[in-house]
């Protein structure tokens, strides 16, 4: 069974970067047809889906976020990364990394990590 685990700052600054690993253990992010997502959840808000990263290392971004997303991956360490430029305290949010067979499939999920934007 896939396993996910998302890691990076819990703080970040306004004006600068979020970065964000998600390591993936029990199976490979090349396997085909597999897609890699970041999903964001600010305080008393639904779920946001960020954009993914397939399994052929193609990328896709939500509309709203594209501007300053950007997703990449690390094959040799089995891990995908986030980084969304220009934060402001409005990404403040539990970040969590999914993956699953398929763009729509969410069948395995990180357990989320807290990242704050505050100066």
């Amino acid at each position: 069974q896939v396993q996910l685990q998302e890691s990076g700052p819990g703080l970040v600054k306004p004006s600068q970067t979020l970065s964000l690993t998600c390591t993936v253990s029990g199976g490979s992010i090349t396997t085909s047809y597999y897609y890699w997502s970041w999903i964001r959840q600010p305080p008393g808000k639904g779920l946001e889906w960020m954009g993914h990263i397939g399994y052929d290392g193609s990328t896709y971004y939500s509309p709203s976020l594209k501007s300053h997303t950007s997703i990449s991956r690390d094959t040799s360490k089995n891990q995908f990364s986030l980084q969304l430029s220009s934060v402001t305290p409005e990404d403040t949010a539990v970040y969590y990394c999914a993956g699953g067979i398929g763009r729509g499939d969410f069948g395995s999920w990180g357990q989320g990590t807290q990242v704050t934007v505050s100066s």
